[in-house]
């Protein structure tokens, strides 16, 4: 069963921008179940995760929500937002035992940032950088920077996001990041890369777990091969012009056979990608407006004169901005590459 710490805030005290965003994520993934379900059938896993669902649901409609069911106390808004099936605090560790917890989950976050590529990189005649910001203790995004072979191979490059939060997400965070390194040394095709993950994922995780990903290869040549699979769009800068590359599959890691299909693009000197998680787009201000795609796109054609780092500062400073001190609610990652001369 899901625990958390006990403190303040549940439905009484959460704001509608939390209670709205977490109904969504859950409907979201009430849909994306039944929709799993209606294809593979009743498999036992899917199932279950559909009746927890919904079973967060009738408590978010009937007012209960958010509140632990041994001690009736709140459970903290940050662990409600990180796994929104949460039912149970940590009423029955004892202090020592939750010092324990806090310390594993400490080390687990020290060694997923071991598994992020370096900041900076240059390569290929490119250059990237990223920021990559967990909710917690441990994030369920996935970011990678990777020279393929020698550097006439092009710089591989990846950002996805985990269903769900928390532990799990991580873990299936770390299977992504060996998966995709493993395969990048391999020399294969972005499409074969995508085939070969979906059935990683598929083989070694359980059917409630799958990432949406955006990844892709950027040559010498200024020639990028990208594939957007369920994932947000990504950013094509030229200029003040700004245009995306939506999704044309599906997450990797929820059906087999799936075919993934590659844009070819060419980008010339100046021109940049910037590809970003949910946690910036769904990211609410106080009174629970979405800082949205629009809003990105829009600041894209603004300060495209931006080298990668003083962007992803730019972007960041502008959702701190928009957020107005209020807590995250999910990771936020944003990579910037562009092509230099």
């Amino acid at each position: 069963m899901a625990e958390a710490r006990r403190h303040g805030g549940t439905e009484a005290g959460m704001d509608t921008g939390t209670k709205a965003a977490l109904r969504e994520q859950l409907v979201d993934r009430r849909d994306r179940l039944r929709s799993a379900i209606d294809d593979l059938g009743e498999v036992e896993d899917l199932t279950r995760l559909l009746t927890d669902v919904d079973s967060a649901l009738t408590r978010i409609d009937g007012g209960t929500y958010g509140r632990c069911e041994i001690c009736r106390e709140d459970i903290e808004v940050d662990h409600l937002a990180a796994n929104p099936l949460v039912r149970y605090c940590l009423c029955d560790l004892s202090p020592d035992q939750q010092r324990a917890l806090e310390n594993d989950l400490g080390l687990a976050g020290r060694i997923q940032a071991a598994l992020l590529p370096a900041q900076d990189l240059r390569a290929a005649g490119w250059e990237a950088h990223y920021r990559y910001r967990p909710a917690g203790a441990v994030s369920g995004d996935y970011c990678d920077l990777l020279v393929g072979g020698d550097d006439d191979e092009g710089l591989f490059f990846v950002v996805g996001d985990v269903s769900g939060k928390g532990i799990a997400a991580s873990l299936v965070m770390a299977h992504l990041n060996a998966s995709f390194r493993s395969l990048i040394a391999l020399g294969l095709p972005v499409r074969d890369l995508l085939d070969r993950t979906n059935r990683l994922l598929l083989e070694s995780t359980i059917p409630s777990h799958y990432a949406t990903l955006v990844c892709g290869r950027a040559r010498r040549t200024g020639e990028v091969e990208i594939c957007n699979a369920g994932h947000l769009p990504a950013f094509v800068v030229r200029g003040g012009r700004v245009d995306r590359i939506e999704s044309v599959g599906l997450p990797v890691g929820m059906f087999t056979g799936q075919s993934y299909e590659v844009k070819l693009l060419r980008l010339g000197e100046d021109d940049m990608l910037f590809l970003c998680t949910d946690g910036l787009t769904e990211a609410r201000d106080e009174e629970g407006d979405e800082y949205g795609v629009e809003r990105v796109a829009a600041l894209l054609g603004d300060y495209h004169v931006q080298c990668p780092r003083d962007l992803a500062d730019v972007c960041l400073s502008d959702l701190d901005r928009f957020r107005s001190g209020s807590a995250p609610q999910d990771d936020v990652t944003v990579m910037v590459i562009r092509r230099r001369g």
